[in-house]
């Protein structure tokens, strides 16, 4: 089994959250979806709850505000060495911050933006929370990929940024895709092109992607739990792949994927 007791490597997504209106049902449901132990923080967390598997943490759960315009999503999290520079290079480079950095107790330290492209995205430097502990194994993270309507500024953006390279692998179907590399050279996710194919009301954004051990069944209990099938299974050539849209709203993928595939947490 993958796991990490360290800091993930500056540019890494190293953690995942969701953001909901009701957080007791999204417990129920994901405890329910991917056998997770969800652990409640303490007061002065806010009611983010952290979700557990074999003991570690994969992800958290956390109340939307009452003024909080967005729906409920799934954010992800790019790991920095240092918060407030990578902070000042995102503003250079365009970004603008809903969440100027603070400290999160003795956690660590967050941000949180939107880049130049209109998607959200979070940073976290680490304190004692180091962030996903286990990876790439059914019911934890296996990938994380930006999906946009701008292409090439979204690249240069992250680039500059965070210093990813990219490696144009396209998908075969009319779009753009590259894998992202951090400046090791280590694959840790993926940027894609929005379709024309997709709702011109669908929104920039990060997506999150579980394994599972049986895409078709964890899907159709999705579903059994309140859940939409966005896009039914289908295979594809990195594993086969749903996409469920939960009881509130937020959209996350699952997929069944070779045991050598590497995962967004590529850089243990």
């Amino acid at each position: 089994m993958p796991t990490r007791d360290e800091s993930w490597p500056n540019g890494t997504p190293c953690w995942v959250d969701v953001m909901v209106t009701d957080p007791a049902a999204a417990k129920a449901f994901y405890a329910s979806l991917f056998d997770w132990d969800i652990v409640d923080g303490p007061p002065e967390m806010g009611g983010y709850s952290m979700c557990l598997l074999n003991g570690r943490p994969v992800a958290a759960i956390t109340p939307k505000p009452d003024d909080n315009p967005f729906p409920s999503v799934w954010s992800t999290y790019l790991a920095s060495d240092d918060l407030d520079a990578t902070v000042a290079r995102a503003k250079e480079a365009g970004s603008r911050f809903m969440m100027e950095p603070m400290d999160v107790m003795a956690q660590g330290r967050l941000a949180f933006g939107m880049d130049p492209t209109g998607a959200p995205y979070g940073i976290w430097q680490a304190g004692e929370h180091k962030g996903v502990g286990v990876y790439n194994e059914p019911n934890a993270v296996i990938w994380n990929e930006l999906m946009t309507h701008d292409y090439a500024g979204a690249k240069a953006f992250y680039g500059a940024v965070f210093g990813y390279a990219y490696e144009e692998i396209g998908d075969g179907m009319g779009v753009q895709y590259s894998t992202i590399k951090r400046s090791d050279g280590e694959v840790v996710g993926g940027i894609g092109e929005m379709g024309t194919d997709l709702p011109v009301e669908m929104l920039p954004h990060w997506e999150t992607y579980f394994n599972v051990a049986d895409t078709d069944a964890t899907a159709a209990k999705a579903a059994d739990l309140g859940a939409t099938v966005s896009s039914e299974p289908a295979d594809t050539p990195f594993g086969r792949m749903a996409v469920i849209q939960g009881p509130q709203g937020e959209t996350f993928s699952i997929m069944t994927a070779p045991p050598q595939t590497a995962g967004a947490e590529a850089g243990s």
